[in-house]
């Protein structure tokens, strides 16, 4: 029995017909997902969200019905279940809490091999500058698979923000980053190299994808791409160009079409973008990421990863970029216990 607010998103992948699972035995860390309860959430970007719930069951769910052998999680911050008490700064720390409890049940085996959420990172306000270190700590106390955190950078990096931007290289951290604003990789770039012990995540190939965009548009994202791809301490998410961004939707949406698209025609829509990415990054610094439950209104978790593999394929990947794309990057970035395989 799934949750009644589901049941739209739910209905719309139903009327798919499963595709035959490409390479089934490949490793996979699904290197970004999310995991919430926005049922009772009234503000964007959470209210127009279709996937209303996805907890334990439901990742697990469709990692099970996928057939495809995701071995690791990550679990991406996505303001999932704050503290709703206590000092300001803390309560972004209830979500490294609640997704530790998460782990732990994925642990205990009763949902089958793979393990969820041995990765994890969070939020933190780095605009509080030194202050900011408590909330770091509180967040690496609650769990020891907290790995960095995912915040927005000011356009101008001023000095009490790299003070809180450093103590991310202090303790080991990480930065991810997302804004759907390509033309601000530059930007990016530059926090990058102002803090070389910094590992900088870039998610969702690095801004809004639209596969109908027009050439001046396409120009501008390579250019952004080309300038983070340069810095050695940045690496690449490759996954998040099947989502809608506010409210503008792309032509796979589920608002767009009666039933999903297959994965062949969604690689034949978005293969220049996955191979500009991945080219100028090099496979070692790419992870494939799932996105869910966003990219869950474009595409189902079997067509999703079989898009990867059939990328994977036109690019002419060898073995060992596969396996750096499909999970090693991931471990290594996120620094995930070995065996990978459990």
């Amino acid at each position: 029995m799934g949750y009644a607010a589901n049941r739209p998103i739910d209905d719309w992948l139903s009327r798919e017909t499963p595709e035959a699972v490409l390479e089934p035995d490949l490793p996979i860390v699904d290197a970004h997902h999310h995991l919430w309860d926005i049922r009772s959430f009234t503000t964007e970007p959470f209210a127009g969200f279709e996937q209303k719930v996805y907890l334990c069951e439901e990742i697990v769910d469709d990692i099970r019905a996928s057939g495809h052998n995701v071995v690791q999680t990550v679990f991406a911050q996505c303001g999932a279940f704050y503290r709703a008490d206590g000092p300001e700064a803390l309560k972004c720390v209830g979500e490294t809490e609640f997704v530790h409890g998460i782990h732990a049940m994925s642990n205990s085996g009763i949902y089958g091999p793979m393990r969820l959420c041995t990765g994890i990172f969070g939020s933190a306000d780095l605009r509080l500058g030194a202050d900011v270190e408590p909330v770091l700590e509180a967040h690496m106390a609650a769990s020891a698979n907290f790995r960095g955190i995912r915040t927005a950078f000011p356009a101008e990096l001023d000095a009490t923000f790299m003070r809180g931007y450093a103590l991310l290289g202090k303790h080991g951290l990480t930065f991810d980053n997302w804004s759907p604003d390509f033309d601000r990789l530059p930007a990016l770039a530059r926090l990058a190299r102002a803090n070389s012990d910094v590992t900088v995540i870039v998610n969702h190939l690095g801004g809004r994808i639209d596969p109908d965009a027009p050439d001046d548009v396409v120009a501008r994202w390579r250019a952004g791409i080309d300038a983070v791809a340069q810095c050695p301490n940045t690496v690449l998410k490759c996954g998040g160009a099947q989502m809608r961004v506010g409210a503008w939707e792309p032509p796979f949406h589920m608002h767009r079409r009666a039933q999903p698209m297959g994965s062949e025609e969604l690689c034949e829509r978005l293969l220049p973008f996955y191979r500009y990415a991945i080219e100028a990054f090099g496979p070692a610094r790419c992870m494939f990421e799932s996105n869910f439950p966003v990219d869950r209104e474009c595409v189902s978790y079997r067509t999703l990863w079989n898009l990867f593999k059939r990328i994977a394929a036109r690019l002419g990947l060898s073995a060992a970029e596969k396996s750096a794309t499909f999970s090693g990057t991931a471990a290594r970035v996120y620094r995930l216990p070995e065996p990978l395989n459990p």
